[in-house]
């Protein structure tokens, strides 16, 4: 919306309305002659809110900025509607006139002064969402995602918000290394066991021979102790591979 002397925008203040949380909403006033504009920021509920600048001046043909700023609030209106207003007061003023200069009496109809006044509206408006997560993979029921291309063509920027998920390879136990250590050290020892008891039972049976030499002339060595020493042979090849 614009008058004579200042184009104002926005119309209304738009605030996005929250609760326990201090709201600020930009004006803009740009200066559309070659003199110099002074204003004035009135509101019908000044403990509610903050206006810097309250009074200043618009140069020639430039633009200012007025920061409007609510105060937290503790409680919602009802359906979110508001009844504050604001009212814009602006008159030239003279060249050369700083925001210090500006003083009540300017914007005094009574005293002849040409003041233009506008009339701004409060509104409240629903605060920015936050992104929808995207889901990992389709769920059951749901339509497939479209894929994404290498190049990014044909796609929305929200196909890129979600983060990729870092998968963690899962670590396996590794064997004990003192438990390798206590078998090697087991089957060592039972392998000089074995050696140990076969060469006993090869002194027996050198013994049995020269025995059996004298009592027995031309006679054979027992099948018995043949098979054992065969026997105690195969036990102690088993031991040397498992060693």
């Amino acid at each position: 919306m614009s008058n004579a002397l200042l184009e104002i925008d926005p119309i209304d203040l738009q605030f996005p309305f929250e609760l326990k949380k201090q709201i600020s909403c930009s004006l803009y006033l740009t200066n559309k002659t070659d003199s110099y504009v002074a204003f004035k920021v009135k509101t019908t509920n000044p403990k509610k809110y903050c206006v810097r600048p309250n009074t200043g001046v618009v140069l020639p043909r430039s633009s200012s900025e007025v920061l409007v700023t609510m105060q937290a609030q503790k409680e919602a209106p009802a359906d979110m509607q508001c009844k504050d207003k604001f009212l814009l007061q602006c008159v030239v003023a003279t060249p050369g006139v700083t925001p210090k200069d500006v003083t009540p009496e300017m914007f005094s109809k009574e005293a002849g002064n040409r003041v233009e006044e506008t009339k701004l509206r409060v509104v409240y408006v629903d605060p920015p969402q936050p992104p929808s997560p995207v889901h990992e993979g389709s769920e059951e029921g749901s339509s497939p995602r479209a894929s994404v291309s290498d190049n990014g063509n044909n796609n929305n920027a929200s196909d890129f918000t979600a983060a990729p998920r870092f998968s963690v390879d899962r670590l396996e136990p590794q064997d004990n290394p003192s438990e390798a250590r206590a078998l090697i050290t087991r089957l060592t020892e039972e392998k000089n066991s074995a050696v140990q008891l076969n060469n006993r039972l090869q002194q027996e049976l050198e013994q049995l021979k020269r025995g059996s030499n004298r009592s027995q002339s031309g006679g054979g060595i027992p099948f018995m102790y043949v098979l054992l020493v065969g026997l105690i042979g195969l036990i102690l090849g088993y031991i040397m591979k498992r060693t």
